[in-house]
């Protein structure tokens, strides 16, 4: 086990165990679950219950809540299923027998013996009562004639010490072992002063220089070093408790049994009277302690009262840390996990997996990943989803990567005048490479890492640096998706929401001087931003109103008359919906010839903005297609029909490629994609 080194200033170092969880651990992948819950966010689930549903299901590489609950489950049934509560009684028995039958040998070959003593002594043998307690109560006082008969008697008295003691007072069977008639009057002592101790508890008269005169006396019978009373009281009502359930849960003949047996502790009733006492005490001072409890067991290893008392705090630990490891109570957290209960009854690869899950809850948090919105709901933060939409754009362009490959550079430096500074490459970037710096940095990089550059140098990302520019053109874009509720039924809401993502993230973060709105359509339109959008649940609307939505582009682009317009549909369905007038909204499915006609007047009025117009048609639906491909026709726009994983890479060149390129034909439009500078 790892130790920590402290020094304390003018004094000497200090060594202790170590507390700061397992050094060798996997660090906190906060991207990975970020991604996680955000795709469950996207898809309707609320922040908190996305981030309740990571944390139970884990991922790939670490077990979640729910297979450490499964484990301690599992730990559970192996504890009843494995022993059973009797041991103690069974190793009286055992001494009980061995101990009559040394005693009858003795009486037969003792030739010196009183032929009365002997024929008085082997009638008590013979009519011993069935009962264990009965026959070694019977025994009390028996005479014996046997050294080694009598030893084994003793053992009675003493292992019925010793277990009753370890029932409340852990450790103490162990203790007492070899124990002296002083070692026994000091336990005696220290009860009587205990009850004592708790008796002024109970009539509120003990100070904290009771405790300490306590402990200055006792202490070293109490390894766990309570700083005052009410620590003590939690350990020994704990302890007292479980063995009370131990108690309940022996069959009634088991557990009369023992008690007619407790009177031989020691050979007198004293210890019991004073354990009755202390028992009487810590249930007054604690009762909301579990003292009314069972469990069944059913398994062939006998256990002691001590080890039983044990198993019994064990099981309700494992109850424990269920509740805890399930997080279903009002403000459950992952802070309320025992993870010194979880090592120690489950194993350190738990525990470890288990303070990982719970550093990532407060990694989520302390870094403003998630936080509490005024209606006290946990949300996504803007830096979440920045965070989001540059996992997106990575996976957009590992996409991009398997299908086009290498980077064609014919038109770098599209993208403005150069300002004689460069910059790290980024995603996105149009401007061509600076080729000294990314050689030097290559180099540099090379020999840090301990390799030899005269043998050759190997370029990564991270050396690329490319040429500054200053933008010469602006984009205003405007990106409609269809939140109809037959995208949330035939599983494109999260992928419309990905790609919503994907965009925003790119302009805002790349393209800064374009203007992106977002507008989401199905009975009516509305302009949202991401946060809205990514959280908007799919809600049964019927009606895809693409008129409504067109209306709310060409007045962005009308606000930005300097800019470039380009318009990118993504919808799954033929337009439905209409207003009206008096602005009301007009359904009709089959689509209403009227909707058709209003569609394509507010299309055509976009067309004559100058806007590059993509539609990304969703499905196969064959009246779809049909109708997406004549307005295509008539607004000169193109279209794309692409896999619901491909969304993204597909809305992201259309992007990339309208403002590069100017407007074109449908017939270029590939030629256009594979002649973008962007991709490296």
């Amino acid at each position: 086990m790892p130790r920590s080194f402290h020094r304390t200033p003018g004094h000497a170092a200090r060594y202790g165990r170590y507390t700061g969880g397992d050094p060798l651990a996997p660090p906190v992948e906060v991207q990975t679950a970020l991604e996680a819950i955000g795709q469950d966010v996207m898809a309707g689930t609320s922040a908190e219950r996305a981030m309740r549903e990571y944390l139970r299901r884990g991922d790939r590489d670490r077990e979640g809540l729910d297979d450490l609950a499964r484990r301690v489950r599992e730990r559970r049934a192996e504890l009843v299923r494995r022993h059973r509560l009797d041991g103690t009684l069974e190793e009286v028995r055992q001494l009980l027998d061995r101990a009559v039958l040394e005693e009858r040998k003795h009486l037969v070959r003792d030739v010196q013996l009183d032929d009365d003593v002997r024929a008085f002594a082997e009638m008590r043998l013979e009519n011993l009562p069935t009962s264990t307690a009965a026959a070694v109560n019977e025994l009390a006082d028996y005479d014996w004639q046997s050294p080694s008969a009598r030893a084994d008697y003793d053992r009675i008295r003493e292992l019925l010490g010793r277990e009753l003691l370890d029932q409340r007072f852990a450790g103490m069977k162990n203790a007492l072992e070899n124990a002296t008639d002083a070692d026994r009057q000091a336990v005696r002592d220290m009860l009587n002063d205990l009850n004592d101790l708790l008796e002024k508890r109970r009539l509120g008269d003990d100070t904290q220089e009771d405790f300490d005169d306590f402990m200055e006396k006792h202490g070293d019978q109490f390894p766990e070093n309570p700083q005052n009373l009410d620590e003590l009281l939690d350990t020994l009502a704990e302890r007292s408790a479980a063995a009370q359930r131990m108690l309940n849960s022996m069959t009634p003949e088991q557990r009369d049994e023992l008690m007619n047996l407790a009177a031989q502790a020691f050979g007198s009733p004293d210890l019991m009277q004073s354990l009755s006492r202390l028992d009487d005490n810590l249930r007054s001072l604690r009762p909301g302690e579990d003292w009314t409890g069972s469990a069944s067991f059913s398994g062939d290893e006998p256990t002691g009262l001590g080890e039983a008392t044990g198993i019994m705090q064990d099981l309700s630990d494992l109850d424990s840390l269920t509740d805890q490891l399930g997080q279903s109570y009002p403000g459950a957290r992952m802070d309320d996990i025992d993870l010194d209960a979880i090592e120690r009854l489950i194993g350190e690869d738990a525990a470890v997996s288990a303070r990982t899950l719970r550093d990532l809850e407060r990694e989520l948090k302390d870094t403003g990943m998630l936080q509490r919105a005024s209606d006290g709901q946990l949300r996504l933060t803007p830096r979440a989803m920045r965070q989001l939409g540059r996992a997106l754009l990575r996976d957009i362009a590992t996409r991009q990567s398997a299908r086009t490959g290498g980077r064609e550079t014919r038109h770098a430096g599209a993208a403005g005048d150069r300002t004689g500074s460069t910059r790290e490459w980024a995603f996105g970037d149009t401007e061509p490479w600076d080729i000294p710096r990314t050689v030097s940095n290559a180099v540099l990089r090379t020999v840090l890492e301990g390799g030899d550059a005269s043998a050759g140098v190997r370029l990564e990302t991270q050396d690329v640096e490319v040429v500054e520019t200053e933008q010469r053109t602006q984009a205003a874009v405007a990106l409609l998706v269809d939140t109809s509720f037959s995208m949330a039924l035939d599983g494109r809401w999260v992928p419309m929401k990905r790609t919503a993502l994907a965009l925003h993230h790119l302009i805002s973060s790349r393209f800064r001087g374009d203007q992106l709105q977002l507008i989401a359509f199905a009975r009516y339109a509305e302009v949202m931003d991401i946060e809205q959008l990514t959280a908007k649940d799919s809600v049964w609307d019927k009606g895809t109103n693409l008129q409504h939505a067109l209306m709310l582009a060409q007045r962005h682009f009308r606000r930005h008359p300097t800019a470039q317009p380009v318009l990118l549909i993504v919808t799954d369905g033929e337009p439905t919906a209409h207003l009206r007038p008096d602005g009301h909204v007009h359904f009709a499915y089959p689509p209403d010839p009227r909707t058709v006609a209003a569609t394509v007047r507010e299309l055509d009025t976009v067309h004559r903005l100058g806007a590059q117009t993509t539609f990304f048609r969703l499905g196969d639906d064959p009246g779809l297609a049909r109708f997406v491909d004549a307005l295509a026709r008539r607004a000169e726009a193109h279209v794309v029909a692409p896999e619901l994983d491909d969304l993204g890479r597909a809305v992201v060149d259309s992007y990339l490629g309208s403002r590069q390129t100017g407007r074109g034909s449908p017939e270029d439009f590939g030629d256009m994609l594979h002649g973008r500078s962007w991709w490296w």
